[in-house]
């Protein structure tokens, strides 16, 4: 269960995908069938959320790890790269961003 916790020492990764509201539902598909199938089962794998904003022009996901090293392991397979040059080629950007959690409230 995602739960949101300084005291955990988990690795958070915010991805934020900028696209066009004729690839939204593409990048929403492609992203979620990757969590369902393949990302979730990852060695590491915490959690994780997919945010929508309503004009449907950004993607956000919200991923924890156990640790920075799981989350670079599943990046670096080859079905994490197949996903990202398809997440790529349908989104105009895509950050993925490794944070800390510095405060709850």
């Amino acid at each position: 269960m995602l739960t949101i916790d300084s005291d955990k020492g988990l690795q958070t990764v915010i991805m934020t995908y900028d696209v066009t509201p004729g690839t939204f539902l593409d990048v929403l598909e492609t992203l979620s069938e990757a969590y369902k199938t393949f990302i979730s089962k990852q060695p590491g794998f915490v959690a994780a959320a997919i945010h929508t904003n309503d004009a449907q022009t950004r993607v956000a996901s919200y991923s924890q790890w156990q640790d920075r090293e799981a989350f670079q392991a599943v990046l670096r397979s080859d079905e994490m790269r197949k996903t990202n040059r398809k997440l790529s080629d349908l989104s105009k950007s895509f950050i993925p961003v490794m944070y800390d959690v510095a405060a709850v409230f």
